[in-house]
């Protein structure tokens, strides 16, 4: 095997999602932000579409964020204590680094299938992870019911055909689980 191999085996397997929680500063430097959206950049994309864009979540926006969050929470459970909506805002303020990948899957010319899209959100999504891993950084994805709420879709300005499917969070891990076990490929390959 090569090193690149070596080394790419290693950073694979070695990754674990990091909850935003265990995230703390510093993030990234705004040199390896950027180096993490070359990574998604390098994602297989068929038709050359692009199907994803990424929107970064500044410190300074993250109380519109919570807000949204708490809205979005009240919407869909008017009895929502107190102390549950602002468990919903302080979910906009754990990782340094805060990133919301958007699925671009309307209408686009070459039409490249829906599912096929969301696998290139996908690979760019895990280049971005990988990237992050390969800095030494903890990363980890977030969503959830707050994702599709008509209140998320105006503060990040989707457009028809475009969809919030998760949130990037990034920065140096304050501690890490246990690897958890995977499975053998046995279990989840099959032949024809």
């Amino acid at each position: 095997m090569t090193q690149e191999a070596i080394f790419a085996e290693a950073l694979i397997s070695s990754r674990q999602n990091i909850l935003p929680r265990r995230l703390s500063e510093p993030g990234p430097s705004a040199a390896q932000v950027e180096q993490l959206f070359r990574a998604a950049a390098a994602a297989p994309d068929h038709g050359q579409l692009r199907p994803w864009r990424f929107v970064l979540v500044p410190a300074h926006k993250r109380a519109d964020l919570a807000e949204v969050f708490a809205r979005a929470l009240m919407d869909r459970d008017a009895g929502a204590t107190p102390e549950q909506i602002e468990s919903a805002r302080e979910k906009a303020h754990r990782a340094p680094l805060l990133i919301l990948a958007v699925a671009c899957l309307g209408p686009r010319e070459p039409d490249v299938p829906m599912l096929e899209r969301m696998v290139s959100v996908g690979c760019a999504v895990q280049n971005m992870l990988l990237s992050a891993h390969s800095m030494a950084f903890g990363a980890g994805l977030t969503s959830g019911q707050a994702m599709s709420s008509p209140h998320m879709r105006t503060l990040f300005q989707l457009q028809a055909g475009e969809e919030a499917v998760c949130f990037i969070n990034v920065g140096t891990a304050s501690r890490r689980k246990a690897p958890r076990l995977r499975p053998e490929p046995t279990d989840f390959v099959t032949s024809l």
